[in-house]
């Protein structure tokens, strides 16, 4: 099984951006946090970070092609405000887990939108790095089982 973790703007600036926000580890220890928990499941995982809707649109529309089973998203500020993005994901039928470090429902008005809820199988909020474990297991769970194909 293959997972892409995609990741929107600002997500590489983790450890620098706002620490009381997203907590002081790096986008390198998120992907380290991840790499060893597929591990230990048994999938692959690829990971890509972008600041520009069309890379990421992009990213989502080589996943189908690269026959990737399931997406991890963090889109960033782009959930709320992209349809470009929701539109890619609606084309492919990817399974998408949507996930966020922090709890978008306690910040900002305008955080409380979400475009790609929409599509997404399941949204996790305000779990820090191991939302992003948790929704491996929840797309592993939902593809074998196959519950979303």
């Amino acid at each position: 099984m293959k997972i892409l973790v995609l990741n929107g703007p600002n997500i590489n600036m983790l450890g620098v951006r706002e620490p009381e926000i997203y907590g002081g580890s790096s986008y390198k220890d998120l992907i380290q946090m991840v790499t060893d928990h597929a591990v230990t499941r048994g999938v692959l995982v690829e990971f890509y970070q972008s600041n520009h809707e069309g890379d990421l649109v992009d990213a989502i529309q080589r996943a189908y092609f690269d026959n990737v089973d399931g997406i991890v998203f963090n889109p960033a500020a782009y959930t709320h405000t992209s349809i470009a993005i929701l539109d890619a994901v609606k084309a492919t039928s990817i399974p998408v887990i949507e996930v966020h470090i922090s709890n978008v429902a306690e910040r900002e008005e305008f955080r409380q939108i979400s475009y790609i809820r929409q599509v997404a199988k399941a949204t996790i909020c305000g779990k820090g790095f191991r939302g992003y474990t948790e929704a491996i297991d929840i797309l592993i769970e939902g593809i074998t089982s196959k519950q979303w194909k």
